[in-house]
C-alpha cells in the first residue's frame, strides 16, 4: 500500500461542461471527492494523501471563476475542518498564501491549529503553489540561514526548507482527466514517484478508480536505481 499518495485532480470543468453545467458545478463535485478521497485513504491505511487544488498558474483563470474558487476554498474550510478533527486528519496547506484574502489566511491557520494533534492522517492542500515556487523559496531561506556560507551544499541541506519536509516523498502520483504531465507539482519530491494518468475526470474518480490506481503500483518494481536482481537479495535494502 503507497504510504503517501499526491493528486493533480483535473477534469472539474469538462466534466461540468458534459453535463451544460457552469463550470463552479464542477469545482463543487470535486470537493465532494475529496471527502470520498480522505474516507478512502483513512480505509486503506494511507499516511499522506496531497492533493494540487490551486496552482501558482491558475490566477491566468477567468477572474469570476477565480473568485468563485476562492469562495469554494472559505466554503470548505468553515464546512470540513471539524469533520477532519474528528476523524483524526491532519490538515495543512502549503503554498504561497500570502496573495490570499486575510479571512481566508486566517481559516487556513485556525485548521491547521485545530488538526494539529492528529495522526490518522495528513492531508496537504497545494494552494497557489507551485514546484519551481517552493525549491526557489526554499533555497532563499537556506541561503539566508547560513549567510557566511558559499560553497559545499548537499541535498539534504535544501530538504528542511521545502513545503513538504514533513512528509515522505510521495510513492504513487495520480493525474485524472487525460493530461499526461505534473504540471509543476511537486519538482522536487516527485523524482522517484510512480506515475499513474487516467482519463477519468476527477468527479467521476470514485473508490473503483482509485483501487486502480493503487493495484497499478503495487504491480510496478521500485528499484530506486538497483537492479531487479539487488532487490531479490535484498529485498529492505
Amino acid at each position: 500500500m503507497p504510504q503517501h499518495v499526491a493528486v493533480i485532480m483535473d477534469g472539474n470543468g469538462r466534466w461540468a461542461k458534459k453535463r451544460f453545467l457552469p463550470r463552479v458545478a464542477g469545482h463543487v463535485k470535486g470537493v465532494e471527492l475529496v471527502r470520498e478521497m480522505v474516507r478512502a485513504c483513512l480505509e486503506r491505511g494511507v499516511h499522506y494523501l496531497t492533493l494540487f487544488a490551486f496552482s501558482s498558474e491558475n490566477w491566468r483563470r477567468p477572474q469570476e471563476e477565480v473568485s468563485l474558487l476562492m469562495q469554494l476554498f472559505v466554503k470548505a474550510l468553515e464546512q470540513e475542518v471539524e469533520k477532519l478533527d474528528r476523524n483524526g486528519v491532519r490538515l495543512r496547506i502549503i503554498g504561497d498564501l500570502s496573495r490570499f484574502e486575510p479571512h481566508l489566511q486566517e481559516l487556513i491557520r485556525k485548521g491547521e491549529e485545530k488538526t494539529a494533534g492528529n495522526t490518522k492522517l495528513d492531508l496537504t492542500i497545494a494552494a497557489n503553489y507551485g514546484g519551481r515556487w517552493d525549491i526557489m523559496q526554499a533555497m532563499n531561506r537556506m541561503l539566508a540561514a547560513f549567510p557566511d556560507r558559499r560553497e559545499g551544499w548537499q541535498e539534504a541541506d535544501l530538504e528542511p526548507y521545502l513545503s513538504m519536509s514533513f512528509a515522505p516523498e510521495p510513492d504513487l502520483f495520480i493525474r485524472t482527466g487525460g493530461e499526461e504531465r505534473i504540471s509543476n507539482f511537486l519538482l522536487w519530491q516527485l523524482a522517484y514517484t510512480e506515475l499513474y494518468f487516467t482519463p477519468t475526470l476527477w468527479p467521476e474518480f470514485d473508490t473503483v478508480e482509485f483501487d486502480k490506481a493503487i493495484a497499478s503500483f503495487q504491480k510496478r518494481e521500485r528499484r530506486f536505481g538497483r537492479t531487479s536482481e539487488q532487490l531479490v537479495d535484498s529485498p529492505d535494502a
